[in-house]
């Protein structure tokens, strides 16, 4: 099935307003009304959500009506990510095997927003044989829901922003993009592109542009021009829900704001920062077992060779060769009195986030 012409919403911001850019929300509404709540936002603002408000996450229907609920007001704009896309479900040209893996998808997740529609409508999705034999009734059901989807743009631009969920390319129009060139690009910030107006992308988690230690902060690029905010909320265990604040419609002066529910304590003793570290994650997660112990276990990453201490929870099977969850060795660099936002406990330490970066911490709490 190709590619219909991606949706491009031509927008003239309203002067003195300030535009606050949130992506990647992925079905986490506490995350995201906690986010607004620290923001102060209100109806003098403008709010983008640059795609992937859906799946992953535990409340993606909530979300979407709840993001249906704030656009009554006319100040919020959301664009379509790549996995937001549920509408096309119901195009008439969709191939039949399409629902075969979309179903299979669902039972396999146990999550997102056909899961959430099923539940809320009382239907067991197990015992069901395919998604076909539910596509009618959800489509009465949740009519208003389905049309928002299917009106929602691929890219916004503005007299000097575009904002698209994953990336554009650089040597052709806006307008002449197809909605995976906008919503289905891969670690667009090393693909060398440069632009004239500011591109603001998630989709990317920022820390997977790290190698030796894990911040979650957005990245802006100013030599080409491009900003990516994706915190890792939901994907990451220590990620956050980031929105990138743009005072007005004329300023470049960015700042941004994060959002995550971690506990907080205070550092009672100073910590240098480590000399080496490593950042081992997703994509690239493969580790051999050296040791294995209770809490830790000392393994060396395949690929690099560098050695560090796990957590043993963190290892996803048993045997001498496994993937693990996203783990890092980096030391904090700390001073008594920081603020450190708790994110695992154990009994070499803490592991937390200061100021975005996520690392280990030895010294003593308040």
């Amino acid at each position: 099935m190709n590619d219909r012409p991606a949706r491009i919403l031509n927008w003239r911001i309203p002067k003195g307003r300030r535009i606050l850019v949130v992506s990647d929300i992925h079905g986490n509404l506490p995350y995201f009304k906690g986010l607004l709540e620290k923001l102060d936002f209100s109806d003098n603002d403008e709010l983008i959500i640059d795609g992937d408000f859906l799946e992953k996450g535990g409340e993606s229907l909530n979300t979407l009506q709840y993001i249906m609920q704030l656009s009554r007001c006319g100040n919020v704009h959301t664009i379509c990510g790549n996995c937001d896309g549920w509408a096309g479900i119901f195009r008439p040209d969709r191939p039949p095997e399409m629902d075969e893996h979309t179903f299979d998808y669902v039972l396999d997740r146990k999550s997102g927003l056909l899961w959430d529609m099923m539940n809320s409508s009382g239907i067991d999705p197990f015992e069901l044989e395919c998604l076909s034999d539910i596509k009618t009734l959800l489509w009465q059901r949740f009519r208003p829901e389905w049309e928002f989807l299917d009106a929602l743009p691929h890219a916004i631009e503005t007299e000097r922003f575009i904002f698209a969920h994953a990336g554009m390319s650089d040597d052709k129009p806006l307008n002449r993009h197809q909605p995976h060139e906008l919503y289905k690009v891969d670690f667009f910030l090393k693909l060398g592109r440069r632009f004239e107006k500011w591109v603001v992308v998630g989709h990317e988690p920022v820390v997977l542009y790290g190698e030796d230690k894990v911040c979650a902060n957005p990245i802006i690029d100013r030599d080409s021009r491009i900003i990516s905010i994706d915190g890792g909320c939901v994907l990451k265990d220590d990620g956050q829900l980031n929105a990138l604040i743009i005072p007005d419609a004329d300023s470049e002066d960015f700042s941004f704001a994060a959002y995550d529910p971690f506990p907080t304590a205070i550092a009672l003793d100073d910590q240098e920062a480590s000399e080496s570290s490593y950042y081992i994650r997703w994509g690239d997660s493969s580790v051999r077992v050296l040791e294995r112990g209770e809490e830790f276990s000392r393994c060396r990453h395949i690929r690099t060779g560098y050695e560090m201490d796990i957590l043993t929870k963190y290892l996803f099977s048993g045997g001498e060769y496994c993937d693990c969850n996203d783990c890092t060795d980096y030391l904090l660099p700390v001073k008594a009195g920081d603020e450190l936002r708790i994110v695992e406990r154990s009994s070499r330490g803490v592991f937390a986030k200061l100021n975005g970066v996520s690392g280990w911490y030895g010294g003593r709490l308040k």
